[in-house]
């Protein structure tokens, strides 16, 4: 069964791509709980159309991430957190009090789950962090973890 993905899907493809599934995964998961649906000539129409519409709205978003990428590269952000005695935090600093800090900082709202932090961060220090602007385009942030 070919279906047209309406959201991105782990392990299975990209929004407005067209991917063959079997049909209970189809039927029973995919269409249901509105992540894709049949790929028909009806709805294939409305994909192409939709693509074309996509693409010039990217050219101009295309143009104001590499302004933010170029922000990115030149602002360090600082993340505050709860900190003990010797310098070390309670818990740790994750993507998610990152965004928040970009969100206060620059302005820029930016999803949690395209903000990757690859290592533990459990005391004040430097970090860097990389975020998804785009599917090829990736952007590394230098943030620095201060006492609140």
């Amino acid at each position: 069964m070919e279906v047209i993905l309406l959201k991105d899907v782990d392990k299975l493809g990209d929004a407005n791509s067209i991917v063959k599934v079997r049909d209970g995964y189809g039927r029973n998961f995919l269409i249901p709980k509105k992540l894709a649906v049949v790929a028909n000539d009806g709805n294939r129409r409305m994909l192409e159309e939709l693509k074309r519409q996509t693409d010039a709205k990217e050219k101009k978003f295309a143009d104001k991430m590499e302004q933010m990428k170029d922000l990115f590269t030149k602002t360090t952000v600082k993340v505050g957190a709860k900190v003990g005695q010797s310098d070390k935090i309670f818990g740790s600093v994750t993507n998610v009090q990152l965004a928040e800090a970009i969100k206060k900082q620059m302005g820029i709202e930016i999803d949690r789950k395209k903000i990757s932090v690859t290592e533990e961060i459990k005391t004040l220090g430097t970090y860097t962090a990389s975020i998804h602007l785009l599917k090829d385009m990736k952007v590394e942030v230098n943030f620095e973890v201060v006492e609140e």
